[in-house]
């Protein structure tokens, strides 16, 4: 069976009905090294099958859409004032506080809790930072010498799939007040930076 050949239109329906029912995001190398490692399936195959699933669901309720760690189904956005009613339970709510400590480890990471603390000018609950260590939103990826060693956040790949992004390229363009702003209190030698 190693080697075996199929056509178009199965790799296709392969792949179509891996991604459906995996459960979580998909990466073309997982198909390849997976699903596929029986078969001769180029990478070049691969992405001509993802690219023609792609446009099937163009014209339909959900999109094949790639994030970041791979690709998944997901319904139209345009849908959801009516797909929300088949969930009693309603979407979190998070605080200012939280979604402001998340976009600054997102655009300046990575990044330390005296630095978000700089920045946002109050200080920065453990609960905010242990609610996006616990969705996975973020992690530590190192720790900062100087005194006290403090922790370094960065965003996660869980992050990027949860905002239905593929990279931190596609994070909304900053305004130019708030980007110097942001780099100029987090060059400021003035401010000593905590331990945490």
């Amino acid at each position: 069976m190693v080697g075996r050949r199929i056509s178009d239109e199965q790799l296709i329906e392969i792949i179509e009905a891996a991604i459906f029912v995996a459960g979580k995001p998909v990466s073309k190398r997982h198909l390849k090294d997976t699903v596929l490692n029986d078969l001769a399936i180029s990478m070049a195959r691969i992405n001509d099958a993802v690219e023609a699933i792609q446009v099937h669901y163009q014209t339909r309720g959900i999109r094949l859409v790639e994030v970041g760690s791979g690709y998944r189904f997901q319904a139209c956005s345009s849908l959801s004032p009516w797909l929300s009613n088949l969930w009693q339970e309603r979407a979190p709510k998070y605080s200012r506080a939280l979604l402001e400590t998340l976009s600054l480890i997102a655009y300046k990471q990575p990044i330390t809790r005296g630095e978000i603390e700089q920045v946002r000018g109050v200080a920065t609950g453990s609960n905010i930072i242990k609610t996006l260590l616990e969705r996975e939103w973020v992690k530590v990826v190192g720790h900062k010498e100087v005194p006290g060693k403090p922790a370094l956040y960065a965003t996660t790949k869980q992050f990027l799939d949860y905002f239905s992004i593929t990279g931190l390229h596609d994070l909304p363009a900053l305004p130019e007040q708030q980007q110097s702003k942001i780099t100029q209190l987090l060059s400021d030698p003035s401010v000593r930076e905590p331990s945490e």
